[in-house]
């Protein structure tokens, strides 16, 4: 009876080992999935979808400009005409291709004042409403100010001050006779004649 229990107890032993190598066994290849498997977005990946979107884009800009430069070239073709051929014309015809293309400049620049006008009223009315606007709000806005030192006022308050008081100090010295203060020698030697002649 002992040998049995052995024997079942070494059963569900080795069963339970096994069971646990399976799970064990089963959570590697789990994990080695998870390293296997970078993800969808891998370095390369990125860098190639980096190089496809930059052509992507230059194309379309490409083809902006070019559709741009072809409706540009239209409008103008549109405004300035069929050009006029000069060839074996004279005077008269000459004449007309002139007036012709005076009325169309005089009716450009009639179209341009018209329309620059029009801007500066709509300007003038959108700054009115922001006036409004900010009003309203309750927000004013500060106009900008000039950067001006706060010493410098005061340095030329000084230097007008120094100017005045270096004026009155001359003014009010007194007047001195130099001749007084010198020795009587001095005074014969500047009389007479000079010291190369008395010798």
């Amino acid at each position: 009876m002992s040998d049995t229990m052995s024997e079942e107890e070494r059963r569900k032993k080795e069963e339970k080992d096994r069971k646990k190598a399976d799970v064990r066994k089963r959570l590697e290849e789990a994990a080695k999935a998870k390293k296997g498997k970078k993800g969808f977005m891998t370095p390369e990946r990125k860098k190639k979808l980096r190089q496809l979107l930059r052509k992507k884009a230059a194309e379309e800009l490409k083809k902006e400009q070019e559709r741009k430069a072809e409706e540009r070239k239209k409008i103008i073709l549109q405004r300035t005409g069929n050009p006029k051929s000069m060839d074996g014309a004279n005077e008269a015809t000459l004449q007309a291709i002139c007036k012709e293309y005076h009325k169309r400049i005089l009716g450009l620049e009639d179209a341009k004042y018209d329309l620059e006008y029009e801007v500066r009223q709509k300007d003038f009315l959108i700054n009115e409403l922001n006036i409004q606007v900010n009003d309203l709000r309750g927000k004013f806005v500060k106009p900008t100010l000039k950067k001006v030192s706060k010493y410098e006022g005061k340095f030329e308050k000084l230097k007008a001050i120094a100017k005045n008081a270096d004026m009155d100090f001359r003014a009010t010295l007194k007047s001195i006779n130099k001749d007084k203060f010198k020795l009587g020698e001095e005074k014969e030697k500047k009389k007479g004649a000079p010291e190369w002649a008395n010798k």
